[in-house]
């Protein structure tokens, strides 16, 4: 099996006015392959303030952690109404050059996980598709990186698209970047919370059911990449690998409302 591996960076999160909490695509996907029962190299960057203590976070869930020099931490506040995540962006965090993303490995199944558009440009995701299976989370095409309330634009780097073999959309971003048949990208994920997903691919789409779980979903699209990403890089098909994603993100949220 291919090395599986995830590059981003780590967010600090206020959620409803709690505590900060570390969050981000590092965090969710270390979360998700555990439970998934396989091992995947996370590479991930934060302020120095946070590192030792983030880095511990992921470490004790069991998943191999390289963490690089950073010089801040991407920082959130957001709440909810219903299934709508009202977010604001108070910092953003570090870009990833060519240069950082030499020590993934060749012939890993990568899933990059940027917070915001300026995480990755493009000439960075060339360097990581060389030899490498790339997944992309459709946040590093269409969030701005201002500070302030969150603000959603197709104002993207199309050159971004031609190094990206799996894209995963939530449903906002779908309906930024319009006709999904057009991306050029062969396999599209759009997640729809509760509603489950659609699946695109070359010539067709296919309808994936959920179940919702009344449980904060804060990390399901995370969770649900990195699920898809390790189903996919052991042979699944995109069908399959997509039902065990929405089957692994609906046991991890059933946990949060556990007695």
């Amino acid at each position: 099996m291919p090395p599986l591996a995830l590059v981003g960076n780590l967010s600090r999160d206020v959620v409803d006015g709690a505590p900060p909490r570390i969050g981000g695509g590092p965090y969710y996907a270390a979360v998700a392959w555990r439970a998934y029962g396989t091992r995947g190299t996370i590479f991930t960057r934060c302020a120095p303030e946070d590192r030792v203590e983030y880095t511990r976070h992921l470490t004790d869930l069991g998943e191999p952690v390289v963490s690089l020099d950073g010089t801040a931490t991407t920082t959130f506040s957001f709440y909810y109404e219903g299934d709508v995540r009202i977010m604001t962006v108070e910092q953003a965090g570090d870009a990833w050059t060519p240069a950082d993303i030499e020590i993934v490995p060749p012939g890993a199944w990568v899933h990059v996980a940027p917070l915001l558009r300026s995480d990755f440009p493009a000439e960075t995701l060339e360097a990581l598709a060389r030899d490498r299976v790339v997944s992309f989370d459709g946040q590093g095409l269409v969030r701005a990186a201002e500070p302030g309330l969150l603000r959603l634009d197709a104002d993207f780097d199309p050159a971004m698209l031609e190094h990206i073999q799996i894209l995963k959309l939530a449903e906002e971003e779908a309906e930024v970047l319009g006709a999904i048949d057009k991306l050029g990208v062969p396999e599209v994920l759009v997640t729809y919370g509760g509603r489950g997903s659609q699946v695109y691919l070359p010539g067709r789409s296919v309808k994936v059911g959920a179940w919702p779980v009344p449980a904060d979903p804060t990390g399901s699209g995370d969770l649900f990449s990195a699920g898809y990403l390790a189903a996919r890089s052991e042979g699944l098909t995109p069908i399959p690998a997509a039902e065990r994603a929405t089957e692994l993100v609906r046991s991890l949220l059933a946990k949060r409302v556990s007695p």
